[in-house]
């Protein structure tokens, strides 16, 4: 079993370190970010009534998870402040989106938004 999970885990890896999410990035500080962009996409479902909020909320599970599994030890502060940072800038992303009354900046405001949150699902197995 354990030369198993040695190729399941280089193969995890492997795909991670090909999402540009991760490209040249520390992974804690990934897998932190995505944690809190999906914490706020979450929210935000949850604020317009949203049913894809229960499929984000499992995500944000796992995604926290991964990011449990990767913070190095002493690490949680930094760690919780790039959460944080995230969380505030997707908030930010998704109240131009919804509640804008400039048609093309909520346009661009939704596909970043979107396209940070597919960046971190793209992480995700299954």
């Amino acid at each position: 079993m354990g030369g198993l999970k040695t190729l399941l885990s280089g193969l995890v890896l492997a795909l991670v370190f090909q999402n540009p999410v991760v490209a040249g990035k520390d992974i804690a500080w990934t897998f932190a970010t995505c944690t809190g962009r999906l914490s706020a996409q979450m929210e935000h479902q949850w604020l317009i009534n949203d049913p894809a909020a229960d499929r984000t909320k499992a995500q944000r599970a796992a995604m926290i998870s991964l990011l449990e599994a990767t913070t190095p030890p002493g690490q949680g502060r930094r760690v919780l402040s790039y959460r944080i940072d995230a969380k505030y800038a997707q908030s930010v992303l998704l109240t131009r989106a919804t509640f804008n009354d400039d048609a093309e900046d909520a346009l661009w405001a939704r596909g970043r938004a979107e396209a940070e949150v597919a960046a971190c699902v793209g992480l995700l197995l299954g």
